[in-house]
């Protein structure tokens, strides 16, 4: 199925392996002149941070979107591009009544417990972003998405917010206030677990964390 919301076309696909895998080759393969997005309930081989596999279940929320760099905020760096997509579709989830938060730099979190995260990577100067999020309980080790939403509507609020050019002065002032939750938990810094009790927040979103500069894209 095929579903327009502005500018940017959404395909849905009834089970896929990846979004973001099937974001990727789809782009070595089409002509990309406009922003599109791949939508699925189920996939079997999702992607995580560093490289880990992020499969959820079936029923939950994938998506992975393209889009030209140029169509965000001059002030928008590619450094900060993974945070402030974190932080638009994290608005959309509170409009609705959630109360989730983001812990530093990319995973979404209910009180404890992560619900889901995002992975963002930038080619030709087309930004590739995925998303995943809890809608099924399935362990007690991870967290479930504390409403009930329907995708397509959430999806369509999202990547209108992403027209609206809201800058990124306006998101690293939200960021700020969230900063602090992040700062009882720790961080994975070339493999290492870090603890962010004493990391600062820099103005582009990255943190300075044992004298060293470490940047959230990935």
């Amino acid at each position: 199925m095929i579903f327009y919301f502005s500018k940017m076309e959404i395909i849905y696909l009834e089970k896929v392996d990846s979004t973001h895998l099937y974001l990727k080759e789809w782009l070595k393969t089409n002509t990309f002149k406009h922003p599109i997005a791949f939508v699925t309930r189920e996939q079997t081989h999702g992607i995580g941070s560093r490289e880990n596999s992020w499969d959820g279940t079936k029923g939950d929320l994938f998506f992975s979107f393209a889009i030209f760099k140029s169509n965000l905020p001059n002030d928008v760096r590619i450094e900060s591009a993974s945070i402030y997509f974190s932080l638009l579709f994290k608005d959309v989830l509170e409009e609705f009544g959630s109360k989730i938060w983001l812990k530093w730099p990319n995973d979404f979190y209910l009180e404890d417990k992560k619900i889901g995260g995002v992975i963002t990577g930038l080619n030709n100067n087309i930004f590739m972003c995925g998303i995943g999020l809890n809608l099924v309980k399935t362990s007690d080790k991870y967290g479930v998405l504390d409403i009930e939403i329907e995708p397509m509507i959430v999806l369509k609020k999202f990547f209108l917010l992403i027209e609206s050019n809201i800058t990124w002065k306006y998101i690293f002032s939200k960021l700020e206030i969230e900063f602090n939750k992040s700062k009882v938990y720790q961080t994975t810094i070339n493999k290492d677990k870090i603890s962010l009790r004493d990391a600062i927040l820099l103005e582009d979103g990255s943190i300075m964390i044992k004298n060293k500069k470490v940047y959230s894209l990935r």
